[in-house]
């Protein structure tokens, strides 16, 4: 049946419907431009982006009574396979299907084919790794309306992406693990002149010849490359990108020379050379790059000398050092820097004594000092760093007496102990965070009684209580007024399959974890069909 034969029905939509774009369609396409931030500053092992998705809307609020498009939206989902086709359906509803549907991974082949001619602008599918030719020629089908698509496939070929010439006003288009493109399909995308925002990660057979097409995609703001044989040869083609804001090289085999082409981007904001096997040797050509606000240098053979190269960069909001080789003494060339809002150190040498460098930088709300020397004496010096939200300690030399000296810093919203050794007596601090969104407690030392002092974090997301052994059923039960929760980790642990009936109120949940405890597959899908129908991964999953 084709949905708009009801006349009825399409009346009662086309009445609910807004010239304008609902909430909830807008904040489900990532803002058209993929980055969102930057660059990853992870404060959880298991955070995966798709949790900050929202809830299906089929879930309304219990204080509130659900909206007519709600309604229709709810009901159209549930019977999603009865209908061939949503291209008659006003712009915004059949959008809101489609964020729906992507939302939930519940998109096939059948179901994309019902979309063809809606003229959607966004059809953002990072999930869905079964796109195909004939997915794209769907997404071709929305011609000009197009304005954002992102696809993550081993699947699309050059063909596929010579369809989306039909998109010319696509101003956002991000390929990811795409393994079949080469040449011929980046000269189609060298076609799309109105691009902002181009993404091209982990697609195998580009190389730096590939890029010289892209050469005239002078709207570009954000350029995101981030391919295996990319060499300094193909950063070249992209030095009269003026207008680029945001340009990735992660994983590159550029070396320092390659800024020698950047220093004429004058907008350039945002530069990630994260894994390119940079050396000290060159390193002060990044003192031509004053006006980076975000720098990601992670995984590359620096030392402190690098550091010495940064001390004017005095516009750097971010500077990612992780597995660096940096030192106490490196951190002495960062304390001028007081616009940073971001830094992570894990993985290096820093220690107390760099800790103190730090102490200056009060604008810091992010901070990632895992895997360091950092000890519970070392973090007294981070305690008047009251802007922080985020803060990542996993390292196992943290203890009860670290936490107990943070409670000052109230404002945390992410807080990752992953491997830190804290106590059922050390949860007591976790009550000074009040506004957690995001918790890791995963050093083994944690029983029920611990569990009591997290029960009041009603502001949690996502939290991780792993590796805990000693954790039963009634742990679960202690969690089951915690209702925001989307993701939940309670792996390695004595929970069973009688506990799961205290999960039924966390009716937001979207992931949930419970590896190597007394659960099966089966009973989690029977809890996901009868009480959670939002949750969309599971562990065990078979």
């Amino acid at each position: 049946m084709i949905l708009s034969e009801s006349s009825q029905g399409n009346s009662l939509m086309g009445s609910v419907c807004s010239c304008k774009r609902d909430h909830y369609a807008d904040e489900n396409i990532t803002r058209r431009g993929f980055s969102g931030r930057y660059f990853k500053f992870g404060s959880s092992k298991w955070l995966e982006s798709s949790l900050f998705l929202p809830a299906t809307c089929c879930q309304f609020q219990q204080s509130r009574c659900p909206s007519l498009m709600e309604l229709c939206i709810c009901k159209i989902c549930k019977d999603i396979d009865k209908y061939r086709s949503f291209s008659m359906l006003p712009r915004d509803i059949s959008q809101l299907i489609f964020n729906h549907l992507v939302d939930s991974c519940s998109l096939s082949d059948s179901r994309i084919e019902a979309f063809r001619d809606c003229a959607l602008h966004d059809m953002c599918m990072r999930e869905h790794t079964r796109v195909n030719n004939k997915w794209m020629d769907v997404i071709s089908s929305q011609g000009s309306s197009l304005l954002s698509a992102y696809i993550s496939s081993t699947e699309v070929t050059d063909f596929g992406l010579s369809l989306l010439r039909n998109c010319s006003n696509l101003q956002a288009l991000g390929l990811d693990c795409c393994d079949k493109i080469s040449a011929p399909g980046i000269k189609h995308i060298a076609g799309l002149t109105n691009l902002e925002s181009l993404t091209i990660r982990n697609c195998k057979f580009i190389t730096d010849s590939d890029l010289k097409p892209l050469a005239g995609l002078v709207n570009l703001k954000e350029l995101q490359i981030s391919c295996s044989d990319i060499t300094n040869v193909g950063v070249s083609y992209l030095r009269d990108l003026y207008k680029l804001v945001v340009l990735n090289l992660e994983g590159s085999v550029v070396t320092a020379s390659c800024l020698d082409y950047l220093t004429a981007l004058t907008s350039l904001k945002s530069l990630n050379v994260n894994r390119c096997h940079l050396l000290d040797d060159g390193c002060e050509k990044f003192s031509a790059l004053s006006s980076l606000k975000e720098l990601n240098l992670g995984f590359n053979n620096i030392t402190d000398t690098c550091l010495v190269q940064l001390e004017g960069m005095t516009k750097l909001e971010g500077l990612y050092l992780d597995s660096c080789r940096i030192s106490n003494d490196g951190l002495a060339h960062l304390a001028g820097l007081s616009n940073l809002k971001a830094l992570e150190l894990s993985d290096t040498e820093v220690g107390r004594n760099g800790i103190l460098q730090l102490s200056g930088l009060t604008n810091l709300e992010d901070l990632n000092l895992s895997f360091t020397s950092v000890t519970d004496s070392g973090l007294k010096e981070l305690s008047g760093l009251t802007s922080l939200r985020s803060l990542n300690l996993d390292a196992r030399q943290i203890t009860d007496s670290g936490l107990a000296v943070l409670t000052s810093l109230t404002g945390l919203t992410h807080l990752d102990l992953f491997g830190a050794q804290i106590t059922d007596s050390g949860t007591k601090y976790l009550s000074y965070f009040k506004n957690l969104q995001s918790l890791d407690l995963c050093g083994g030392r944690l029983t029920d009684a611990g569990v009591k002092n997290i029960k009041d974090l009603t502001s949690l997301m996502l939290l991780n209580l792993s590796q805990n052994l000693k954790l039963s059923d009634i742990a679960l039960e202690l969690l089951s007024g915690l209702t925001s929760l989307v993701s939940l980790n309670v792996s390695n642990s004595r929970i069973t399959s009688d506990g799961l009936q205290h999960l039924k109120p966390l009716k937001n949940l979207r992931s949930l974890y419970l590896e190597y405890c007394g659960v099966t597959a089966s009973e989690i899908k029977k809890l996901q069909a009868t009480t959670l129908p939002n949750l969309v991964r599971y562990r065990p999953n078979e």
